[in-house]
């Protein structure tokens, strides 16, 4: 795809860009191998967060459609895909991978109109997305049951053996990446999977289903777009599905858990974070400043592991905010097309409502708005869901601004003087799902990385990214379970224990 074509003005960009996503494909439910529409006939529209105009209609699956994706799904493990072999899985989805790849420059358009995060930002995102299906594929060979060496008369082993049917429930932020951390593991691991994607952006998912054609088997990967009381719920508390995967805030968690607990059905939830960035005094002040702006300003904020609380020792915190004040204001607002812009939209206008509320709070509160936090207006934006990142300081760590997740570019500083309260700070929110520490006393950085109670720990650069073969997932409210590791493949089997004697005297 030729995107040369995007350096108009806003509106015309925003216009081709929709004329060019609704060219790609049908976008429709994905079933047992092809496109359908819901059985309901009903649609949504998924909206261009920065011109607030619908891009394309998309089917609003509800149960039928799920019960007729779990059947499909059921059809595949219980026939050809049920079948294979790891190497016979690795081979196909290589093969699934290489063609995605010939189509990055799509994937990622639609996944900056979903979004409306930066196209170069989008294009990134995607790679890394299919970097981790082609992970799973190549480690899944490796994979396999042990010996156990209990009796010399007899011969005890496992297998690792697929639940059978997966479903998957995905949330906006991060379309691809996030399907590709639970597809490819249960995928490679010999399951089907039935998909939910957010209803904000589903037309990744729905768009790699498609290119799916003619290399998976028919049923084993379905995509069911629709909203998460209707299509999402019918998806998590589905008696055929035997194992569920889901991202998104921790309230959905708990009913995802009770859905799920109801079939005895096992789970893995990455949910909310509050994440912490601890300044030391012997800090590199400067490194800090940039690292903590870059990750509350990517991705306008909204990542579950964005480090939103800056806890900044008192010797240190003038100049700690007078660099990330520098750091916030250097970002380049604007049309998520445009080849300079660094800082995009919200993704909807619920999201926009939610940010401002919480601008409003911090002020309410007694925090004081250092910068940002105002609209952004002209150069064809009026219309978009654009906020200004925002830096609180004079804050306190019992406020709801340093508490609740924002999912938004909201930083609040809070100052501390001991190790000890530092870390009291760090650990006194409901979620435990990333932190950082910025020291250079080596031992001081391992000693905090012990105490802080969080799923990842990043020393001074915070990269807020996961890479393949790193563990990530959460402490406390930020859920279960660990997504892009090695063992995650293992998370989607099932452990089979065989026991077969041994005669100690065989007659020949």
């Amino acid at each position: 795809m030729q995107l040369e074509h995007y350096n108009d003005s806003v509106q015309e960009n925003h216009r081709q860009a929709r004329e060019d996503a609704r060219a790609l494909g049908a976008f429709e439910a994905w079933i047992d191998g092809g496109s359908r529409a819901a059985a309901s006939g009903e649609t949504f529209d998924t909206r261009d967060p920065v011109v607030d105009d619908p891009i394309l209609s998309v089917p609003r699956c509800d149960e039928a459609d799920v019960d007729a994706a779990v059947e499909a799904a059921w059809d595949a493990c219980d026939g050809e895909w049920g079948q294979t072999t790891p190497e016979e899985r690795s081979r196909t989805l290589q093969e699934w991978v290489s063609v995605l790849r010939d189509h990055l420059d799509e994937l990622a358009l639609l996944e900056s109109l979903d979004t409306g995060k930066p196209l170069a930002y989008a294009e990134g995102e995607v790679t890394k997305g299919l970097d981790f299906i082609e992970y799973y594929a190549n480690i899944c060979r490796a994979e396999g049951g042990k010996q156990i060496a209990a009796a010399n008369d007899a011969h005890i082993y496992t297998r690792r053996e697929p639940y059978g049917v997966v479903g998957c429930v995905t949330p906006w932020n991060y379309p691809l990446v996030l399907t590709s951390w639970k597809i490819g593991p249960a995928l490679a691991a010999g399951n089907a999977v039935v998909l939910k994607p957010a209803e904000q952006s589903p037309l990744t998912a729905l768009r790699i289903a498609e290119l799916s054609e003619g290399i998976l088997p028919d049923g084993v990967f379905n995509v069911v777009p629709g909203f998460g009381d209707e299509a999402g719920a019918s998806v998590t508390g589905h008696p055929d599905v035997r194992k569920v995967s889901f991202t998104g805030e921790d309230v959905t968690g708990e009913a995802v858990m009770s859905a799920a607990a109801e079939n005895i059905t096992p789970v893995t939830l990455e949910l909310g974070g509050k994440s912490p960035f601890v300044v030391f005094p012997d800090a590199d002040v400067e490194q800090a400043a940039e690292t903590v702006a870059g990750s509350i300003t990517y991705n306008t904020g909204q990542s579950c592991d964005a480090c939103s609380r800056a806890i900044v020792h008192e010797d240190v915190r003038d100049e700690f905010v007078e660099r990330l004040v520098e750091e916030v204001e250097s970002h380049t607002i604007g049309d998520p097309l445009a080849e300079d812009t660094t800082f995009g939209p919200l993704v909807s206008r619920a999201q926009y409502d939610k940010v401002n509320s919480y601008l409003k709070l911090g002020v309410e509160e007694g925090a004081t708005l250092a910068t940002g936090g105002g609209s952004v207006e002209g150069e064809g934006l009026d219309g978009g869901w654009f906020v200004e990142p925002a830096v609180f300081v004079d804050a306190e760590n019992d406020m709801r601004i340093a508490q609740e997740e924002i999912f938004g570019p909201v930083e609040t500083v809070v100052t501390f003087s001991t190790y000890e309260e530092a870390i009291e700070l760090a650990n006194d929110v409901p979620f435990g799902l990333a932190a950082g520490v910025a020291t250079e006393n080596g031992s001081l950085a391992h000693r905090a990385a012990a105490d802080i109670d969080a799923g990842s720990i990043w020393v001074n650069k915070y990269y807020g990214r996961t890479v393949t073969g790193s563990p990530f997932g959460g402490f406390k409210r930020s859920g279960m379970g660990r997504e892009c590791a090695r063992d995650t493949l293992t998370s989607y089997t099932q452990e089979k224990t065989v026991h077969v004697p041994i005669e100690q005297d065989p007659t020949l």
